[in-house]
């Protein structure tokens, strides 16, 4: 054989490799479903902004006569 029928057929060997591994996902990379997208400490910073700024705009609303 000469060399570049050999690194042909290598090449062939890998693309083929490559072809029959296609759609197999290795267990790893799934993704876990008991896992949160957002961390708790995140989660609770967002709920107190959300829940001291509507309490505020309350509070204001409330000082001011209920006029804006």
């Amino acid at each position: 054989m000469t060399t570049s029928r050999r690194l042909a057929d290598r090449k062939v060997m890998k693309f083929e490799k490559n072809i029959k591994k296609r759609g197999a996902i290795a267990e790893t990379s799934k993704k876990k479903c008991s896992s949160y997208p957002v961390g708790p400490l995140l989660l609770g910073f967002f709920i107190f902004v959300v829940i001291g700024s509507s309490l505020f705009q309350i509070i204001r609303t409330a000082t001011s006569g209920g006029m804006a």
